[in-house]
Protein backbone atom coordinates (compact mmCIF):
# COMPACT_ATOMS: atom_id res chain seq x y z
CA UNK A 1 0.00 0.00 0.00
CA UNK A 2 1.24 3.25 -0.71
CA UNK A 3 1.13 6.28 1.29
CA UNK A 4 -1.64 8.66 0.37
CA UNK A 5 -0.10 11.99 2.02
CA UNK A 6 -2.29 12.29 4.45
CA UNK A 7 -1.04 11.56 8.36
CA UNK A 8 -3.08 10.02 11.51
CA UNK A 9 -1.70 10.80 15.22
CA UNK A 10 -2.27 8.19 17.68
CA UNK A 11 -1.87 8.23 20.93
CA UNK A 12 -0.90 5.05 23.09
CA UNK A 13 -0.60 3.38 19.74
CA UNK A 14 1.65 0.35 20.35
CA UNK A 15 -0.50 -2.09 22.01
CA UNK A 16 -4.05 -2.51 22.45
CA UNK A 17 -6.93 -0.80 20.38
CA UNK A 18 -4.46 1.27 19.86
CA UNK A 19 -1.84 -0.67 18.08
CA UNK A 20 -4.36 -1.88 15.67
CA UNK A 21 -5.23 1.24 14.62
CA UNK A 22 -1.93 1.69 13.92
CA UNK A 23 -2.01 -0.80 11.51
CA UNK A 24 -5.64 -0.06 10.08
CA UNK A 25 -4.42 3.65 9.36
CA UNK A 26 -1.17 2.16 7.73
CA UNK A 27 -3.25 -0.07 5.73
CA UNK A 28 -5.41 2.29 4.22
CA UNK A 29 -2.28 4.42 3.09
CA UNK A 30 -1.84 6.77 5.54
CA UNK A 31 1.45 8.07 7.42
CA UNK A 32 1.28 7.52 10.94
CA UNK A 33 2.79 9.67 14.01
CA UNK A 34 2.61 7.18 17.02
CA UNK A 35 3.24 8.28 20.74
CA UNK A 36 3.69 6.07 23.57
CA UNK A 37 6.40 5.94 26.48
CA UNK A 38 8.91 3.29 25.51
CA UNK A 39 11.59 4.54 22.65
CA UNK A 40 12.01 0.83 22.22
CA UNK A 41 8.77 -0.01 21.30
CA UNK A 42 7.86 2.50 19.23
CA UNK A 43 10.63 1.99 17.09
CA UNK A 44 9.81 -2.09 16.94
CA UNK A 45 6.61 -0.73 15.44
CA UNK A 46 7.54 2.14 13.49
CA UNK A 47 9.88 -0.54 11.37
CA UNK A 48 6.91 -2.88 11.52
CA UNK A 49 4.40 -0.80 9.69
CA UNK A 50 6.66 0.65 7.35
CA UNK A 51 8.27 -2.22 5.35
CA UNK A 52 5.26 -3.96 5.65
CA UNK A 53 3.32 -0.90 4.33
CA UNK A 54 5.29 1.11 2.75
CA UNK A 55 4.45 4.57 4.61
CA UNK A 56 6.11 6.94 6.76
CA UNK A 57 5.91 6.32 10.74
CA UNK A 58 7.06 8.86 12.86
CA UNK A 59 7.67 8.46 16.93
CA UNK A 60 7.27 10.50 19.52
CA UNK A 61 8.00 9.57 23.11
CA UNK A 62 5.70 11.79 25.33
CA UNK A 63 4.07 10.42 28.95
CA UNK A 64 0.70 11.65 28.66
CA UNK A 65 0.58 11.37 32.29
CA UNK A 66 2.59 14.24 32.45
CA UNK A 67 1.76 18.30 32.08
CA UNK A 68 3.71 19.81 28.93
CA UNK A 69 3.32 16.33 27.28
CA UNK A 70 -0.14 17.51 24.63
CA UNK A 71 1.67 20.47 24.08
CA UNK A 72 5.41 18.90 22.94
CA UNK A 73 3.66 16.48 20.68
CA UNK A 74 1.61 19.41 18.95
CA UNK A 75 4.73 21.58 19.17
CA UNK A 76 6.94 18.48 17.53
CA UNK A 77 4.66 17.96 14.42
CA UNK A 78 4.52 22.21 13.58
CA UNK A 79 8.16 21.69 13.65
CA UNK A 80 8.03 18.28 11.29
CA UNK A 81 5.88 20.60 9.00
CA UNK A 82 3.10 17.93 9.09
CA UNK A 83 -0.86 18.12 8.85
CA UNK A 84 -2.72 15.92 11.02
CA UNK A 85 -5.58 14.32 9.06
CA UNK A 86 -6.85 12.37 11.88
CA UNK A 87 -6.04 12.17 15.59
CA UNK A 88 -7.06 9.38 17.46
CA UNK A 89 -7.30 9.93 21.34
CA UNK A 90 -6.10 6.01 22.83
CA UNK A 91 -4.21 6.44 25.75
CA UNK A 92 -5.88 5.81 29.11
CA UNK A 93 -5.89 4.04 32.08
CA UNK A 94 -7.51 3.22 35.07
CA UNK A 95 -6.92 2.80 38.84
CA UNK A 96 -9.20 -0.34 40.69
CA UNK A 97 -10.12 0.18 44.26
CA UNK A 98 -12.46 1.54 46.34
CA UNK A 99 -11.87 5.37 46.01
CA UNK A 100 -10.72 5.73 49.78
CA UNK A 101 -7.63 3.97 49.45
CA UNK A 102 -6.45 4.60 46.01
CA UNK A 103 -3.86 7.06 46.21
CA UNK A 104 -4.74 10.75 44.81
CA UNK A 105 -1.61 11.17 43.26
CA UNK A 106 -2.80 8.15 41.00
CA UNK A 107 -6.02 9.59 40.78
CA UNK A 108 -4.83 12.97 39.57
CA UNK A 109 -2.90 11.07 37.23
CA UNK A 110 -5.43 9.10 35.52
CA UNK A 111 -7.75 12.24 34.98
CA UNK A 112 -4.34 14.10 33.45
CA UNK A 113 -4.16 11.68 31.13
CA UNK A 114 -7.62 10.57 30.57
CA UNK A 115 -9.19 13.94 30.14
CA UNK A 116 -6.69 16.66 30.19
CA UNK A 117 -4.33 15.40 27.71
CA UNK A 118 -7.13 14.40 25.70
CA UNK A 119 -9.00 17.41 25.88
CA UNK A 120 -5.56 19.10 25.45
CA UNK A 121 -4.69 17.38 21.62
CA UNK A 122 -8.07 18.06 20.63
CA UNK A 123 -8.26 21.85 20.99
CA UNK A 124 -4.70 22.08 19.51
CA UNK A 125 -5.30 20.17 16.43
CA UNK A 126 -9.09 20.82 16.46
CA UNK A 127 -8.54 24.33 15.43
CA UNK A 128 -6.59 23.73 12.73
CA UNK A 129 -8.40 21.18 11.46
CA UNK A 130 -11.97 23.66 11.46
CA UNK A 131 -9.61 26.56 9.73
CA UNK A 132 -8.89 24.11 7.06
CA UNK A 133 -12.54 22.58 6.79
CA UNK A 134 -11.20 19.10 7.09
CA UNK A 135 -9.89 16.60 9.96
CA UNK A 136 -11.21 13.40 11.90
CA UNK A 137 -10.43 12.48 15.47
CA UNK A 138 -11.59 9.75 17.50
CA UNK A 139 -11.91 9.46 21.34
CA UNK A 140 -11.71 6.62 22.99
CA UNK A 141 -14.43 6.32 25.48
CA UNK A 142 -16.00 3.08 27.18
CA UNK A 143 -18.88 1.25 27.67
CA UNK A 144 -18.69 2.41 31.28
CA UNK A 145 -19.08 6.46 30.17
CA UNK A 146 -22.69 5.32 30.70
CA UNK A 147 -22.84 4.59 34.03
CA UNK A 148 -21.08 5.18 37.22
CA UNK A 149 -18.93 2.06 38.18
CA UNK A 150 -17.67 1.85 42.10
CA UNK A 151 -14.19 0.74 42.55
CA UNK A 152 -13.36 2.50 39.15
CA UNK A 153 -14.88 5.81 39.73
CA UNK A 154 -12.27 7.86 38.39
CA UNK A 155 -11.80 5.75 35.53
CA UNK A 156 -15.69 5.55 34.17
CA UNK A 157 -16.64 9.15 35.25
CA UNK A 158 -13.35 10.77 32.97
CA UNK A 159 -14.62 8.33 30.29
CA UNK A 160 -18.14 9.81 30.70
CA UNK A 161 -16.58 13.03 30.75
CA UNK A 162 -15.32 12.24 27.11
CA UNK A 163 -18.15 11.08 25.66
CA UNK A 164 -20.34 14.33 26.80
CA UNK A 165 -16.82 15.99 25.72
CA UNK A 166 -17.19 14.74 22.39
CA UNK A 167 -20.90 14.59 21.73
CA UNK A 168 -21.02 18.90 22.50
CA UNK A 169 -17.69 19.36 20.15
CA UNK A 170 -20.32 17.22 16.98
CA UNK A 171 -22.83 20.11 17.31
CA UNK A 172 -19.69 22.66 17.67
CA UNK A 173 -18.45 22.02 14.21
CA UNK A 174 -21.72 20.30 11.97
CA UNK A 175 -21.18 23.16 9.46
CA UNK A 176 -17.76 22.39 8.73
CA UNK A 177 -16.44 19.20 7.06
CA UNK A 178 -14.26 18.25 10.31
CA UNK A 179 -16.03 15.06 12.37
CA UNK A 180 -15.54 13.44 15.53
CA UNK A 181 -16.47 10.37 17.03
CA UNK A 182 -16.60 8.61 20.47
CA UNK A 183 -15.68 4.71 20.56
CA UNK A 184 -17.24 2.56 23.80
CA UNK A 185 -15.54 0.02 23.87
CA UNK A 186 -16.78 -2.86 26.29
CA UNK A 187 -13.84 -4.83 27.96
CA UNK A 188 -11.03 -5.78 25.42
CA UNK A 189 -8.13 -8.33 25.28
CA UNK A 190 -5.23 -5.71 26.16
CA UNK A 191 -3.07 -5.19 29.45
CA UNK A 192 -5.70 -2.65 30.28
CA UNK A 193 -6.28 -4.85 33.90
CA UNK A 194 -2.88 -5.76 34.50
CA UNK A 195 -1.87 -1.48 34.70
CA UNK A 196 -4.87 -0.70 36.59
CA UNK A 197 -4.49 -3.86 38.83
CA UNK A 198 -7.83 -5.41 38.03
CA UNK A 199 -7.06 -8.67 37.20
CA UNK A 200 -8.47 -10.44 40.52
CA UNK A 201 -12.27 -9.47 39.55
CA UNK A 202 -15.08 -10.72 37.73
CA UNK A 203 -14.69 -8.13 34.76
CA UNK A 204 -11.21 -9.61 34.18
CA UNK A 205 -11.57 -13.17 35.74
CA UNK A 206 -15.29 -14.03 34.06
CA UNK A 207 -16.37 -11.71 31.29
CA UNK A 208 -15.70 -12.32 27.46
CA UNK A 209 -13.27 -9.99 26.06
CA UNK A 210 -13.55 -8.44 23.02
CA UNK A 211 -10.85 -8.84 20.37
CA UNK A 212 -8.52 -5.42 20.17
CA UNK A 213 -8.73 -6.13 16.08
CA UNK A 214 -12.41 -6.34 16.15
CA UNK A 215 -12.62 -3.25 18.18
CA UNK A 216 -10.09 -1.57 16.14
CA UNK A 217 -12.26 -1.90 12.82
CA UNK A 218 -15.25 -1.05 13.94
CA UNK A 219 -13.86 2.11 15.45
CA UNK A 220 -11.80 2.97 11.96
CA UNK A 221 -15.08 2.06 9.85
CA UNK A 222 -17.38 4.72 12.15
CA UNK A 223 -14.35 6.86 12.17
CA UNK A 224 -14.24 6.96 8.32
CA UNK A 225 -17.81 7.04 7.89
CA UNK A 226 -17.84 10.35 10.36
CA UNK A 227 -19.88 8.42 12.56
CA UNK A 228 -20.72 10.48 16.13
CA UNK A 229 -20.12 7.24 17.96
CA UNK A 230 -19.35 3.57 17.65
CA UNK A 231 -20.60 1.13 19.94
CA UNK A 232 -18.33 -2.78 18.96
CA UNK A 233 -20.03 -5.50 19.17
CA UNK A 234 -23.68 -6.95 19.38
CA UNK A 235 -23.48 -7.40 23.35
CA UNK A 236 -22.00 -4.48 24.21
CA UNK A 237 -24.77 -2.46 22.26
CA UNK A 238 -27.39 -4.65 23.72
CA UNK A 239 -26.11 -3.97 27.26
CA UNK A 240 -26.19 -0.29 26.86
CA UNK A 241 -29.46 -0.23 25.74
CA UNK A 242 -30.23 -2.38 28.98
CA UNK A 243 -28.46 -0.02 31.04
CA UNK A 244 -30.06 3.02 29.89
CA UNK A 245 -33.82 1.31 30.95
CA UNK A 246 -32.32 1.03 34.43
CA UNK A 247 -32.58 4.24 36.97
CA UNK A 248 -28.69 5.12 37.64
CA UNK A 249 -28.59 3.72 41.24
CA UNK A 250 -29.57 0.49 39.41
CA UNK A 251 -26.90 0.86 36.70
CA UNK A 252 -24.43 1.42 39.17
CA UNK A 253 -25.10 -1.41 41.33
CA UNK A 254 -25.03 -3.52 38.06
CA UNK A 255 -21.34 -2.53 37.18
CA UNK A 256 -20.31 -2.57 40.85
CA UNK A 257 -21.25 -6.78 40.29
CA UNK A 258 -18.88 -6.26 37.66
CA UNK A 259 -15.80 -5.06 39.49
CA UNK A 260 -15.97 -6.85 42.57
CA UNK A 261 -13.32 -9.25 43.19
CA UNK A 262 -13.03 -12.79 42.08
CA UNK A 263 -10.07 -15.29 42.17
CA UNK A 264 -10.87 -17.70 39.15
CA UNK A 265 -10.89 -17.65 35.64
CA UNK A 266 -8.42 -15.99 32.83
CA UNK A 267 -5.04 -15.11 33.95
CA UNK A 268 -3.04 -13.41 31.39
CA UNK A 269 -3.66 -11.29 28.30
CA UNK A 270 -3.76 -13.49 25.01
CA UNK A 271 -3.63 -9.92 22.42
CA UNK A 272 0.27 -9.78 20.87
CA UNK A 273 1.19 -6.65 21.41
CA UNK A 274 -0.03 -6.10 24.47
CA UNK A 275 1.61 -9.04 26.06
CA UNK A 276 4.92 -7.54 24.81
CA UNK A 277 4.12 -4.37 26.11
CA UNK A 278 3.33 -6.18 29.42
CA UNK A 279 6.72 -7.95 29.36
CA UNK A 280 8.35 -4.71 29.09
CA UNK A 281 6.78 -3.16 31.96
CA UNK A 282 6.93 -6.47 34.45
CA UNK A 283 11.00 -6.17 33.44
CA UNK A 284 11.26 -2.54 34.76
CA UNK A 285 8.46 -2.84 38.11
CA UNK A 286 8.70 -6.15 38.72
CA UNK A 287 5.46 -7.09 38.92
CA UNK A 288 2.84 -8.66 36.58
CA UNK A 289 0.30 -5.28 37.82
CA UNK A 290 0.72 -2.25 37.89
CA UNK A 291 2.27 0.64 35.23
CA UNK A 292 5.28 2.54 34.54
CA UNK A 293 7.00 4.33 38.17
CA UNK A 294 6.43 7.36 35.95
CA UNK A 295 4.68 9.09 38.26
CA UNK A 296 7.87 9.66 40.36
CA UNK A 297 7.60 13.13 41.19
CA UNK A 298 5.10 14.28 40.04
CA UNK A 299 2.97 15.32 43.00
CA UNK A 300 -0.24 17.00 43.09
CA UNK A 301 -1.06 19.38 46.09
CA UNK A 302 -3.97 21.34 46.90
Amino acid sequence: MKSNNKYALITGGTSGIGYELSKLFAMDGYNLIIVSRSDERLEEVARELEQQCDIEVKTIAQDLFKPGAAKAIYEQTQQWGITVDALVNNAGQAEYGAFIDTDLNRDIDIIHLDVIALVSLTKYYLKDMVARNDGKILNVSSSLAKSATPLMAVYAAAKSFVLSFTEALIQEVKDTNVTLTALLPNATDTDFFHKAKATNTVAYKKMTFYKPEEVAAAAFEGLKAGSDKVVPGIMNKANMLFNNLLTDNAAAAVTASITAPSTSGKQHTEHAASAEERVTINNQIGSTEGDFPSHEGHDHKE
